[in-house]
């Protein structure tokens, strides 16, 4: 075995948490920005040789100090989360790409340097809670991952000083969020003596479904996910956080924050807590599906009503969040299999949107709102199109990633006969296509007339690998179904097969 076998499922958590530690001296941004890109190179480059080694010997468990469980703290790459670890490697990188003018145009220079500190510092702790095998873990990467991230919100009060009061908002829900799963964590610690996730399901299979004592842990845990995933209606951080936080920020927020949340949320729900068969039916059926579908309608009707495109995405990202729970709703493997899927593709397509209406708002030097936009199809016609062909893929246009999200998510209900799921479903992706289409109509078909007028590479090229990735995994899809069935095969045969 050689060091890569050995030691990058901690490598891909711990480099970019030992870089931000040492960009935080470093004054100049263009260099900090350097180093940074070259980090994440090399982040891509261990995520690739998981993905190879997982491929040959399956699934790999790291355990710091070789201390076994329940003793010791141990990463986990497996099924379940190789897909997504890969997608965010790739991603971090295309977007560090793109933010280097972004974070100039739209943070006091002087930070800039310092954003990058905190940039690496939430990548190492959205890698950590994709890969942690620790409940315990879970929770210091959770808090790692908030504080990083209300301190890039609050950079963003460089152009609006909502930001404060967004990343304040962030950090009182979110400590709400972490207090509830903290407790949670006790109360499964205090009955088995564990925190190790593999330990745990052993040591919980011991218990009746009765115990009152394994319900109160098992809701204090998700409650608190579900705030930090903004899962509805624990979701109100999420707009003002999505909305004045810089753009690369808000990138990297709707692309995988909340994706990386959202794989462990189901782990404990269909690894840990699976063996009470009764709660996670009750779970599912009762609490999560109407909640999504709810989510569906409030996060689209909202998105409908704003002006400000910012806000309508973030308002979109509820919605498409219901999707994402919706289809883990249904308990087999067909609804998991569709949650994994748009899990990959609405990274994608949301990462691309905020993307391209970040370099509009450098442009505009201003909100962008649906007036501030109107001809900008002409003027910034690159970017637009980009733009366009992301939109389209959120409504689910054909030969669109988006696409393949419908077409999973609505044979997930109509293999399980939810065939009122199913019209309500489709009422609300038509629904979706009212906002959108608010901002094709601005875009190109508005009366002001503009000459086409000369694009940054720097920033739009980063733009269109993400809208080419779009329309790449909507026509050949085979690699985003076969990680998103080996997750949910993993998933539903009890996670470690």
């Amino acid at each position: 075995m050689n060091i890569f076998l050995d030691d990058a499922t901690a490598l891909v958590v711990v480099l970019p948490l030992l870089i931000a530690a040492i960009i935080a001296f470093i004054p100049s941004s263009r260099l900090a920005w350097f180093i940074t890109i070259v980090t994440l190179v090399f982040h891509l480059s261990l995520s690739v040789e998981l993905f190879q080694n997982f491929s040959s010997f399956g699934t790999i468990i790291y355990e710091f100090g070789n201390w076994p469980p329940p003793w010791g703290i141990s990463f986990k790459l497996d099924g379940v989360n190789i897909g997504l670890q890969l997608l965010f490697s790739a991603f971090v990188l295309v977007t560090t790409i793109y933010s280097r003018k972004i974070f100039l145009s739209e943070i006091d220079p002087e930070d800039s340097g310092k954003a990058y500190s905190l940039w690496l510092l939430a990548i190492g702790s959205l890698n950590g809670i994709i890969l942690t095998n620790d409940i315990f873990n879970l929770f210091v990467f959770l808090e790692i991952s908030a504080l990083s991230s209300i301190s890039l919100i609050s950079l963003g009060a460089g152009t609006n000083r909502k930001a404060l009061l967004a990343a304040f908002n962030y950090l009182v829900i979110g400590a709400i969020g972490a207090t509830f799963y903290v407790i949670g964590v006790g109360f499964a610690y205090a009955m088995t003596g564990t925190l190790n996730m593999n330990d745990l399901i052993i040591q919980l299979s011991q218990y009746s479904e009765g115990q009152l004592a394994i319900f109160a842990g098992m809701s204090f845990m998700l409650i608190g996910l579900m705030v930090k995933s903004a899962v509805f209606p624990l979701h109100l951080w999420l707009p003002p956080a999505y909305s004045y936080a810089p753009s690369a920020v808000s990138t990297l927020f709707a692309a995988l924050a909340t994706k990386a949340i959202l794989i462990f949320f189901v782990r404990i729900l269909y690894e840990v807590f699976s063996i009470y068969n009764g709660y996670l039916e009750i779970f599912l059926d009762y609490i999560l599906l109407p909640l999504s579908l709810i989510a569906i309608f409030v996060g689209t009707i909202i998105a409908i009503y704003q002006n400000d495109i910012k806000k309508l995405l973030a308002y979109s990202s509820i919605a498409q969040i219901g999707y994402i729970t919706l289809a883990f709703s249904i308990n087999d493997n067909s609804g998991v299999l569709a949650g994994f899927v748009h899990i990959f593709n609405h990274a994608l397509i949301k990462g691309g949107l905020f993307m391209a209406v970040g370099y509009l708002a450098i442009s505009l030097n201003d909100r962008v709102t649906l007036e501030s936009i109107e001809g900008y199809g002409q003027k910034y016609p690159i970017t637009s199109y980009a733009l366009l062909v992301c939109g389209l893929s959120l409504i689910g246009l054909p030969l669109t990633n988006g696409f393949i999200s419908k077409l999973y998510i609505f044979q997930a209900l109509y293999s399980n006969e939810m065939f009122l799921t199913i019209g309500l479903v489709a009422l609300s992706s038509a629904l979706a296509v009212i906002y959108f289409w608010k901002i094709v109509e601005k875009l190109f078909f508005s009366s002001k007339g503009y000459e086409a007028t000369s694009e940054d590479p720097a920033i739009y090229i980063p733009i269109w690998i993400i809208a080419l990735s779009i329309i790449y995994f909507g026509i050949f899809s085979s690699s985003i179904i076969e990680f998103s069935s080996i997750a949910s095969e993993s998933l539903i045969l009890g996670g470690s097969n």
